[in-house]
């Protein structure tokens, strides 16, 4: 029975009520006769504080609030993937079948569909023990997906019965009976609590890479599956396209993409595109192991705090199953901000620049979420969370507080570069002030996996790039002509790093996605050129001659090729560099 007390004060999306003393904290309430949504943040005695959800205009004292008694939960089951849902887990295109395009107050819609048939194959018998985390069978919820059905964390016993064939959402597949013979129904759809992480046998420490075709990100600073990375920059610097990208190519099974406080075109832009996307990996579209939670600029502000929250559960729903999850905030800044306005409702003292004193562990409770764990179940099955976020700070200026506190807790930091976005050079990733902590452990992965000179190759890069940095300041007060031949070459191979490496057109058939295997011959491609000139300049060649070398054009061009034939172009354009090469060292001589 739903518990009422009255409104005694309406402050924006905040809203106070009394009378609610067997109200607990984080309680769903529905607010007024209109239903708006809403939750309890803070309790005085009897006065409730309720977060709403929703447009509060229109509100006056004296109206009734319902609390439900349970905490903000999202539903768990088959229907969760190709979805589109708000902040807090409705669907807005179900919604827009009701409502039209305007999203109307108060409206509820159940987040899955209750009426579509699905499929559950059982892969247990009656008379079997089970404990919590254990699959008792499976649905394929998409041409790639299949949905595996698990017993509650804290449920165990044995299977009295079990059946398979259709059903739907609400539908009980299995009971189990408990060690005090209590009858428990088992369904095919979960609720789970957002505010909650849910529970698994052990961490493990991250050592492979999400690998994501991006070549900046996976040869230089690369992330673990179940690694954390921050993505600060400037506004037109490339954020939302690079998280775009992250999605559409990361190596994992399920992506959970939260438009979090963005621009309402840029979500439309993932609706558009993501379907149409046809996936490397499986040759299937990528809607197929994609979820989406949009909370626009233009939706209640109070729903892109739960919104977080609401992603992170449903990919650590789909990780207890096994699967290799990849979480993309965008972004974490538009979360705060609603973070800081409602803190400033509540009248709390405010910390540095008005964010709340627990900004920095409400951001770390969030990151901590992610991870390479063994679920719980009696089969160990391995499963990756990573946590890719964006942060806006504004001006650029990654001093202020969102920035700082996020830097404190990831171990990836993607740091965007206005400069190189003017000089259109994407992804504007600045090679020098951007790091990994996962770098050295994954080196050893990329050494075994793809080619033993990976991690020589990507450190030669690096060295070039910081010695690029230097020179160039001298170029600035001296010029070009007054530097060495050999550090002039140094500029060059670093030049080609940029243009012909790390320089990479998300919107090109082929450049969109770089597979390791071909990195790792652009890597030595580059490298080789700097290796092979300055050898030649040591036998007398001319840094004249090697600059304008022909085959350059052919190092730039390699980007280009598709990955089948990459391997015989890599042979040919490694052998136009050494005959060309030893043409001007045989010039020279002669």
């Amino acid at each position: 029975m739903m518990k009422t007390g009255t409104i005694t004060k309406i402050s924006g999306p905040l809203v106070v009520a009394s009378d609610m003393k067997e109200a607990n904290m984080f309680d769903v309430v529905r607010v007024s006769d209109k239903g708006l949504i809403g939750e309890i943040i803070e309790m005085h005695e009897d006065r409730a504080s309720i977060q709403v959800y929703e447009e509060t205009s229109g509100l006056k004292t004296g109206e009734k609030v319902f609390s439900t008694g349970e905490p903000l939960s999202v539903e768990l089951g088959p229907g969760l993937i190709g979805s589109i849902f708000d902040g807090i887990q409705r669907p807005l295109v179900e919604i827009m079948k009701q409502c039209g395009n305007n999203l109307e107050r108060g409206v509820d819609v159940p987040s899955l569909n209750r009426e579509k048939l699905w499929v559950f194959e059982p892969c247990l018998e009656a008379g079997e023990r089970v404990s919590g985390g254990d699959i008792i069978g499976t649905i394929q919820e998409t041409g790639i997906i299949s949905h595996k059905i698990m017993i509650p964390p804290d449920l165990s016993g044995i299977i009295k019965e079990i059946s398979g064939g259709t059903c739907t959402v609400e539908d009980i597949v299995a009971i189990i009976l408990d060690e005090k013979g209590v009858e428990h129904g088992v369904g095919v759809m979960q609720k789970w609590p957002v505010r909650k992480g849910r529970p698994y046998k052990r961490k493990l420490s991250p050592d492979m890479p999400l690998l994501t075709g991006q070549r900046v990100v996976d040869a230089l600073f690369p992330i673990a599956k179940g690694g954390v990375a921050a993505i600060p920059g400037p506004f037109g610097s490339g954020k939302t396209v690079t998280q775009h990208q992250l999605a559409k190519w990361a190596d994992a099974d399920i992506v959970v993409y939260i438009g979090c406080g963005e621009r309402g075109n840029e979500m439309t832009d993932v609706l558009n595109e993501f379907p149409e996307l046809i996936d490397p990996h499986t040759g299937k579209s990528l809607m197929e192991r994609t979820v989406l939670i949009a909370n626009t600029s233009d939706m209640p502000v109070a729903a892109r705090e739960a919104s977080i929250y609401t992603g992170i559960t449903i990919a650590e729903y789909f990780r207890d199953m096994g699967y290799n999850v990849a979480l993309m905030a965008d972004s974490t800044s538009r979360w705060a901000e609603a973070l800081r306005e409602m803190s400033g409702r509540l009248e709390e003292m405010p910390g540095e620049e008005g964010y709340p004193a627990y900004l920095g562990s409400r951001l770390a409770q969030f990151y901590e979420r992610a991870g390479r764990v063994i679920s719980l179940g009696k089969d160990s099955r391995e499963g990756t969370l990573s946590v890719i976020g964006a942060v806006s700070p504004a001006g650029g200026d990654i001093s202020e507080p969102v920035s700082q506190a996020t830097l404190r807790i990831v171990k990836v930091f993607w740091g965007l570069d206005s400069s190189l976005a003017y000089k259109r050079h994407f992804p504007a990733i600045n090679w020098l002030t951007s790091y990994s902590l996962y770098a050295g452990s994954l080196g050893k992965w990329f050494n075994e996996n793809v080619n033993s000179e990976w991690t020589e190759l990507r450190t030669q890069i690096m060295r070039l790039l910081s010695d690029e940095a230097e020179l160039d300041e001298m170029v600035k007060l001296v010029g070009m002509d007054a530097l060495s031949a050999s550090d002039r070459l140094k500029m060059e191979a670093a030049r080609s790093i940029r243009e012909d490496f790390l320089h990479q057109l998300a919107f090109h058939e082929v450049d969109t996605y770089t597979s390791a295997d071909k990195q790792y011959l652009m890597m030595k491609l580059v490298c080789s050129f700097y290796k092979e000139a300055l050898e030649a300049l040591e036998k007398g060649a001319e840094i004249n001659g090697i600059v304008k070398l022909p085959v350059r054009e052919a190092i730039g061009r390699f980007k280009y090729i598709p990955e089948a034939e990459t391997a015989d172009a890599f042979e040919s354009v490694y052998a136009q560099l050494k005959e060309q090469l030893g043409v001007c060292v045989k010039g020279e001589d002669d």
